[in-house]
């Protein structure tokens, strides 16, 4: 299933908390890939905290003029894998689910990286979009994508959530240790 989600792209959010809680994890300077960045949010933050970042998305105006390096690209499309071989002291996905990146996103850790993953959850259709099926994390997905790319599990939550409005989310931080 290539089913995607993305509903991130307001830029004057803050840092989402359950990234803040984590974000010290990943080893500065980095670098940090903040995936589908949409508005810069998490990319924003990490540069703020002194971490060299990476911000990929299709739609980056708004990441121009800010100090990091920003790659424009569709990771939908069935183009190859952008960022090649690199590899990352953390990882931020929020709001986001593409499912065949998955195995990229495992293998772009660096060893002692950080994934930190937050997104809407099965059950969420009752708050609003996003309501496909499709675009909702199944309870344990996460989970089952660290056991699958033998990450280990730092934390883990799945559930519902009143701010910043109501959801259901399924949030991991991740490391990889080999």
């Amino acid at each position: 299933m290539t089913a995607t989600c993305r509903h991130d792209t307001d830029t004057a959010l803050p840092a989402s908390d359950w990234v803040r809680r984590f974000a010290a994890l990943a080893e500065r300077p980095g670098p940090v890939l903040d995936l589908a960045a949409g508005g810069g949010r998490h990319a924003r933050y990490f540069r703020g905290l002194g971490y060299r970042v990476t911000a990929l998305d299709r739609d980056v105006a708004a990441l121009a003029g800010h100090d990091m390096e920003v790659i424009t690209a569709d990771l939908e499309n069935g183009s190859p894998w952008p960022l090649g071989e690199r590899e990352f002291a953390g990882i931020v996905v929020t709001n986001y689910l593409h499912r065949p990146l998955f195995p990229f996103l495992a293998t772009a850790l660096a060893v002692g990286g950080v994934l930190i993953y937050e997104t809407f959850g099965a059950g969420n259709e009752r708050f609003g979009k996003p309501s496909n099926p499709n675009f909702l994390l199944q309870p344990g997905e996460l989970l089952e994508v660290a056991l699958r790319y033998e990450l280990a599990v730092l934390a883990y939550e799945c559930g519902e959530v009143a701010e910043p409005k109501p959801a259901i989310v399924q949030r991991m931080v991740a490391l990889r240790t080999k």
